[in-house]
């Protein structure tokens, strides 16, 4: 029972003494430096003035420059078609692609001989009237004055264009004949065909439609801002030159497992702004698509769609920058005594690799081409591979107030 009385007292002096040990015997705070400001490293590029083509991306469709339909002149019966003569089918000009039955248009040609003959035979015998005419006046005495019917005059006349007359009638009836056989009027293809043999057809029938093969062209669409770096072939050409000044096109089929190019030349610009797309459009002109060579090309087909690289203008003194050092579209990163300088700059023209710069550059510049995000001007950077300074006036554990010097997330 003492003992419980005096333990209050010994918890308390118990207390007291640990408290007057820790204090007495508390451990020492030792002071570190901060740690060093990290310096970015950047990969950088020196920006020199070179000679540059601008090169124009645009896309179009194939489509027949020569493009019509094979109709039939005269009626009748489809009784012979050229093997050529189906959809895809190739012919040469002049080739025979369907025969319609003559035999109606032969007869017509006899008949029309026949009345020609008839024709002649009355020519003859007025002649002959005619000459009787005059030597019976120079027999008679006393008359007066002939006529002109009295001498046959008018009755020679209307023999002789009936005569006339007769011969219109066979050359048209051998005109019809002719047009029996439906000829190619240049070489080219079968786009599609709407008859075929033992077909009766009439006059004005559209046995197909065809198109040329010796060009077909491609319209393309140039953009506003894109029209100052090409040479528009707008200008009337009166000396019948050849396309030794026309703007060279490389037109690309992506159609199979590889790309293949086709040379092609700008021929003419539209003569006004489409007024849907607000873009101007211009014609390239392939030359002989379906010849046979030694390159193996696949044949262009109509109406499908391919791309286009159109040679532009040549820049002589030209800023030329990759886009992926170009944050915003507006400005760049440079490289100047171991720290970041932000620079505004002005894009004249961009492809999807890269820019041409009109203002903010100067040769000998060092461009910086790492990503960075934002970052503010005044940032210590150093370039790779070389070791890391510190800045001017800066020592190893201060913090700069310019930048933090940490990547950014997106540009």
């Amino acid at each position: 029972m003492n003992m419980r009385r005096f333990l209050p007292l010994f918890l308390l002096l118990f207390f007291a003494g640990t408290i007057s040990l820790v204090v007495y015997y508390k451990p020492d705070a030792r002071k570190r430096s901060l740690p060093p400001v990290p310096v970015i490293s950047v990969q950088t590029k020196t920006v020199e003035s070179q000679q540059y083509r601008v090169v124009i991306n645009s896309f179009g469709r194939i489509e027949p420059r020569t493009q019509g339909q094979l109709v039939a002149q005269v009626s009748g019966q489809i009784i012979e078609v050229s093997p050529n003569f189906r959809d895809g089918g190739f012919f040469q000009e002049g080739e025979v692609l369907v025969g319609i039955d003559p035999r109606d248009y032969l007869i017509q040609v006899k008949i029309a001989a026949a009345e020609l003959a008839k024709a002649k035979v009355s020519y003859a015998e007025e002649q002959v009237l005619a000459d009787q005419a005059i030597n019976d006046r120079k027999t008679l005495h006393n008359q007066g004055p002939a006529t002109d019917f009295a001498l046959h005059i008018p009755q020679l006349a209307a023999a002789k264009s009936q005569i006339a007359a007769a011969k219109a009638k066979l050359e048209q009836a051998r005109l019809d004949v002719e047009r029996t056989k439906i000829r190619a009027p240049y070489p080219g293809r079968i786009l599609s065909k709407g008859s075929d043999i033992g077909d009766v057809i009439s006059a004005n029938t559209v046995l197909a439609k065809i198109y040329a093969t010796d060009l077909v062209e491609v319209r393309l669409p140039i953009k506003n801002s894109e029209l100052p770096f090409i040479d528009l072939p707008e200008r009337s050409n009166t000396s019948g030159g050849a396309n030794a000044n026309l703007a060279v096109a490389r037109i690309i089929n992506r159609l199979g497992t590889k790309a293949q190019q086709w040379q092609a030349v700008l021929v003419r610009a539209a003569g006004a702004i489409d007024e849907q797309s607000q873009q101007l459009f211009v014609t390239a002109q392939i030359d002989r698509p379906y010849a046979i060579d030694d390159s193996k090309r696949r044949p262009l087909k109509i109406g499908q769609y391919v791309t286009a690289e159109i040679e532009g203008k040549t820049i002589a003194d030209a800023m030329v920058i990759p886009n992926a050092a170009i944050y915003q579209g507006s400005y760049v990163y440079l490289y100047k005594g171991g720290v970041l300088e932000r620079r505004e700059i002005e894009i004249a023209w961009q492809n999807s690799r890269e820019s041409l710069i009109k203002h903010g550059l100067s040769a000998g510049e060092q461009l910086v081409l790492t990503p960075l995000g934002r970052v503010s001007s005044g940032t210590r950077v150093k370039q790779q591979n070389d070791p890391a300074k510190p800045g001017p006036g800066m020592m190893v554990g201060e913090s700069s107030e310019t930048g933090s010097g940490k990547k950014g997330q997106g540009r």
